[in-house]
């Protein structure tokens, strides 16, 4: 698989600030339609009710530390405003593919400089003037150490049948 992850701002064996830090790295990767707006926000689960902020991902996904249980990222879930169901449709860089299947690697598993595998994940998410979802990203940043990268760049969300 293609698909590779630039890591910055780590700090090999310590950690900086807290999940919000990767907000400024997604402030500028995904850009409103005229008269649309962006919304940045830190990933919360909200299906184990733990208010866990730490996910573990693989394949174009993010799980929930605590229960398991997928953002829905690449599904359409990722946002409960959501009006539809949406799949992901690269805008430049490639997407990890968002099932397993054939072409399996373990390294569709990211991993920050230092080698660990669980992060704090941001979204920011584009809406078009009438309120529909056009694009997303998704930043990744280790709670160990810092490091951040942009995981999913600017990608367009496309509408599809239930």
């Amino acid at each position: 698989m293609d698909h590779e992850i630039a890591w910055t701002k780590g700090t090999p064996g310590g950690p900086s600030g807290g999940p919000e830090d990767v907000l400024p790295l997604l402030r500028g990767a995904v850009r409103a339609e005229p008269g649309g707006r962006l919304e940045v926000l830190v990933a919360e689960c909200g299906m184990c009710g733990s208010g866990e902020v730490e996910f573990e991902v693989a394949k174009g996904e993010c799980f929930c530390v605590g229960c398991c249980i997928p953002l829905g990222v690449s599904d359409g879930y990722a946002h409960p405003d959501a009006p539809y169901p949406w799949r992901l449709e690269s805008s430049g860089v490639p997407l990890p593919p968002a099932s397993p299947g054939p072409g399996y690697e373990p390294s569709d598993f990211p991993r920050c400089p230092t080698g660990h595998d669980v992060f704090h994940v941001a979204l920011a998410l584009a809406f078009a003037s009438d309120g529909a979802l056009r694009g997303i990203s998704v930043g990744l940043r280790c709670p160990e150490d810092g490091a951040l990268c942009l995981y999913v760049d600017n990608a367009r969300v496309v509408a599809r049948a239930a």
